[in-house]
């Protein structure tokens, strides 16, 4: 398979942009990959093919913003959702099983406190109920840390650079490091700081016990940006969800654990699938 192989579909005219890419492979009922802001489609390589051979039709979009997808006029987790929901439809199908990792993981989020019922699970990877308030002092520094590289006139490969071994596990693979650098060396600078500024407005903690769809809420032990504890609390807010720690697995588990991200996730959904045939 080709992964840069894009298909290319139009926007609704509502959203008043151009177009969204997405890399597909597979057939079978769909799996729906959504990345974090350092990643892309390509983040998911390790993924599409294993879903493809376990029975299932494999997508993974490039965020409105990234790769050859247009950016949003204001991006926001409503708009983000809508845009979800946009390309849901244009794949034809009822419900999708979203892997959403990172600030992927809260357009999932959003997604399913507007739109559950075309979800038929959720896996929620490294990812977060809430960042808080998006005017408080710990967000407003967040965000001022994240973007003074760029103030100061580095470019997106060199914040790779510097980012990427923070974000991984010591043990992590030469291979590993590579494609996550190259993955964040395709982001504009406009798109990151837009990302940036938008991940500090996501608040879903009251909407995590209205989830009644499947969940599995997935952490890595050495992940600093999404701590295992807060990552076991989320689920215990879930009904019913699962909760899975990776060993020796940074930030990035889709790229720096792929074969024990897809080990539980292909499980997880395969199981679910399995019960929505019976």
């Amino acid at each position: 398979m080709a992964y840069r192989s894009l298909k290319t579909v139009s926007w609704l005219e509502r959203n008043r942009v151009g177009k969204v890419d997405y890399i597909e492979t597979g057939s079978g009922p769909t799996v729906m990959f959504l990345h974090g802001i350092g990643g892309g489609a390509l983040g998911f390589k390790h993924q599409l093919e294993v879903f493809a051979r376990a029975g299932f039709r494999a997508v993974a979009w490039d965020m409105p913003g990234y790769g050859r997808s247009d950016p949003l006029e204001d991006m926001t987790f409503p708009a983000l959702a809508d845009a979800m929901l946009w390309l849901v439809d244009q794949l034809s199908v009822d419900t999708v099983h979203a892997v959403g990792h990172s600030i992927g993981g809260m357009v999932v989020q959003e997604f399913a406190c507007h739109h559950q019922s075309r979800l038929a699970s959720m896996v929620l990877a490294q990812t977060s109920p809430a960042f808080g308030n998006p005017s408080g002092d710990f967000q407003k520094k967040f965000v001022a840390d994240r973007l003074k590289p760029l103030q100061e006139g580095k470019t997106m490969a060199d914040i790779a650079e510097d980012v990427i071994p923070e974000l991984i596990a010591g043990g992590a693979s030469s291979d590993a490091l590579e494609l996550a650098k190259a993955c964040m060396n395709q982001i504009t600078p406009d798109t990151y700081s837009a990302a940036m500024r938008c991940i500090v407005t996501f608040e879903g903690r009251d909407n995590l016990p209205r989830i009644t769809l499947p969940t599995l809420v997935l952490a890595g032990d050495q992940d600093q940006n999404a701590p295992a504890p807060m990552m076991e609390k989320m689920a215990s807010k879930i009904p019913g969800a699962e909760y899975v720690l990776l060993a020796e697995t940074g930030h990035l588990a889709p790229i720096e654990n792929a074969e024990g991200f897809n080990r539980v996730v292909v499980e997880f959904v395969q199981r679910h699938q399995q019960n929505l045939e019976l």
